[in-house]
Parts: C-alpha cells; structure tokens; sequence
C-alpha cells in the first residue's frame, strides 16, 4: 500500500507541476518590425544600400562604355594596345566584382550593427514580462517553429510586447 501511495505520488507530481507552469508565445518578427527603431534602422540601411547601389550602376557603366570603345577600335589596335586595353578591362572588372562582394559584406554588417539595439531591447521586454508575469518562458512562433500551442496552457503576450516596446 505505501509504495501503490508512493507510485501515485511519483506521477502526479510532473502534472501538478506542469499545471503550474506558465508560458507565453509571441512572433518576433512581427514584434521587432512594429519598434519605432526599427522604421529608422531600415531607412538608414535603405539610403546606404541606394548608395551602394548607384556606385555600382555607375562602375558598370565606366566598363561597359570601356568594353564598347575596345569593340569598335579593336581591329585598329596594335598588338601590344590590344593587349593593354583588354588586361584593363580585365581589371576593371575583377575590380567591380570586388566591390561588389565588399559592398554586401558591408551592407550585413550594418544590418547587424543597426540591428543589435533593437534585438538587445526587445529581449530585455521579454525577460521584463516573462519575470513580471510569472513565465517559464517565451515561445517565438515564427517560421512555423510551434504549429500549436494549446490556449488554455499558453498565453499570447504580443499585445504586451508591442505596448511595451513603444
């Protein structure tokens, strides 16, 4: 009898405890990009981009007006200035392919840099309402990482993670 009593006790303790557990769910993308910040951080990152951008139209344009000047003077060319023109060109473009390269290296870069505060402040929200609010934790439901979280044992916290982030 005492060890039926204990067995009983054993497994129900794991459900009185999980009854006691609380968690909360919310979509972090859709909470980050409602941050006053992040408006900002994206128009920053959009007018540098812009600029990328148009130093990048503008050095295509340099070899493709370069490229067309060889094609027509190519039959008049001597040997070694045909040879000059074509190793230019072939600067030119090893050139722009690394800028190219640098310029989106430094595009993430800048994403992470301006990103970071929010990130840091939105987590900061959470550890503040999973404490206030008695969570165990806080689900992020994007990307379809939890298809279902039952209502009455999860709560849905973006109401107070928008109001908290204003």
């Amino acid at each position: 009898m005492r060890r039926y009593c204990l067995l009983m006790l054993l497994t129900a303790f794991p459900l009185l405890l999980s009854a006691q557990m609380k968690f909360g769910y919310f979509s972090y993308e859709e909470a980050f990009q409602s941050m006053p910040e992040y408006a900002l951080a994206q128009t920053n990152l959009n007018d540098l981009r812009e600029k990328y951008d148009a130093e990048m139209k503008r050095v295509e344009d340099e070899f493709n007006r370069k490229y067309e000047e060889f094609l027509d003077g190519q039959s008049d060319f001597a040997p070694t200035i045909l040879q000059k023109r074509q190793t230019e060109l072939q600067e030119l473009l090893k050139k722009n392919v690394a800028f190219k390269k640098e310029s989106s290296k430094l595009l993430k870069q800048a994403e992470q840099e301006a990103y970071a505060p929010l990130r840091e402040k939105l987590r900061k929200v959470l550890e503040t309402i999973g404490t206030e609010h008695g969570y165990a934790f806080i689900l992020n439901t994007d990307g379809d990482a939890c298809p279902y979280i039952h209502p009455e044992m999860g709560e849905d916290v973006s109401q107070l993670v928008r109001e908290a982030l204003r």
